[in-house]
């Protein structure tokens, strides 16, 4: 239902009473065939004395009974009502059309559900809507010749690509022996205080993963700060050339 629209509340002003009633699925499909033909049926509605339930049934029309694809079997034409109470509900009946106007059509006076009397010809058709739906999706089928059709692949997406050179330049780089990894470290810390992980890369030639686990042992990673996202050395590990000041 539209959210945009007014609603037209004349039904409520009527108070018109409508029913809700269910149906079998083959029925309203009959019906949606009917559409803008004219009527689909008759009900006929008997009450047996002043206190007796009233007594529904659908009659259909002849001429819906006939279902496309099935030449054996026919829809049942007669349809008893089983009525039911509303109960504590309050129901309502809206339509829609295609300017999206939404207009109330009345409230639930009543509940039924139209089911087929039990019949020969009601069985039959169970049963062929039984094994229609139980027939496989796909069917294996011969051919009688090869399929000539060429597929291409379809592009690979560009971070899929990037995350394979990556992947691929991880195996190519060996895990050097920790300590010749910490005297690589510390050769280059002597040059300079703060080195990012790309460059520390460079120079030692290692693994990511691999570098990052020793560069915790020995250095601190800067989150915040002029120096953010780079590696220094714990003050108990740094050796830095201090400059001399000269008086000017």
């Amino acid at each position: 239902m539209s959210e945009k629209g007014e609603v037209d509340l004349t039904g409520a002003k009527q108070n018109t009473g409508v029913w809700l009633v269910k149906v079998p699925k083959y029925l309203s499909q009959q019906w949606t065939k009917a559409s803008g033909r004219g009527e689909v049926g008759k009900i006929k509605i008997c009450k047996k004395g002043n206190m007796g339930k009233p007594e529904v049934t659908f009659t259909l029309n002849e001429e819906l009974t006939v279902i496309e694809g099935i030449d054996t079997v026919a829809a049942p034409r007669e349809h008893p009502f089983t009525m039911q109470t509303v109960g504590g509900q309050t129901l309502a009946v809206f339509t829609e059309t295609s300017a999206d106007k939404i207009a109330l059509e009345g409230m639930v006076v009543q509940r039924a559900e139209c089911r087929p009397a039990v019949s020969e010809s009601y069985m039959r058709l169970k049963r062929l809507q039984i094994e229609e739906s139980s027939k496989p999706a796909r069917l294996s089928q011969r051919l009688e010749k090869a399929v000539a059709t060429n597929y291409k692949p379809v592009a690979n997406h560009a971070n899929n690509l990037e995350y394979e050179r990556r992947k691929k330049e991880e195996g190519k780089r060996a895990r050097a022996d920790k300590q010749h990894v910490l005297d690589m470290l510390f050769s280059a810390f002597e040059k300079h205080q703060y080195y990012n992980i790309k460059d520390l890369v460079d120079i030692t030639k290692q693994p990511v993963i691999y570098l990052k686990e020793i560069l915790r042992d020995i250095g601190i990673y800067n989150v915040k700060g002029t120096h953010k996202n780079t590696w220094e050395l714990k003050p108990e590990y740094r050796h830095y050339q201090v400059e001399e000041k000269t008086d000017e």
